[in-house]
């Protein structure tokens, strides 16, 4: 099992784990975060985009130049954001922790 932290915008910290080989869209998903993933993983949208904690962004595998142009589309986009349906889990990230976007609203969930 692989432990994730969420950061909501308004702050609150929701601990949650997952299997590894999980994307974190479908983990954040689970956790009631609001990430859409509208296009399912395709990269088609950016509606699943969060930013990673620093100190843990350089231990992703690099974006794919798909993801860096869904990325130009999303609000809120900050040096460390990603897109979660293209983040898969690993033993290595182990603790990873995420920070929800304040611009982020999950219109399937309304």
């Amino acid at each position: 099992m692989i432990r994730v932290t969420f950061i909501t915008a308004s702050g609150e910290t929701v601990a949650t784990e997952a299997d590894v080989g999980r994307s974190l869209l479908e983990v954040g998903q689970a956790a009631g975060m609001p990430l859409e993933g509208t296009c399912e993983g395709q990269m088609a949208c950016s509606t699943c985009h969060v930013i990673i904690a620093s100190d843990w962004f350089e231990r992703l595998p690099h974006a794919a130049e798909e993801e860096e142009d869904m990325l130009d589309l999303a609000a809120g986009v900050q040096r460390t954001s990603r897109l979660s349906c293209q983040i898969e889990l690993t033993p290595e990230l182990d603790g990873l922790e995420v920070r929800i976007p304040a611009e982020s609203h999950d219109m399937q969930g309304v």
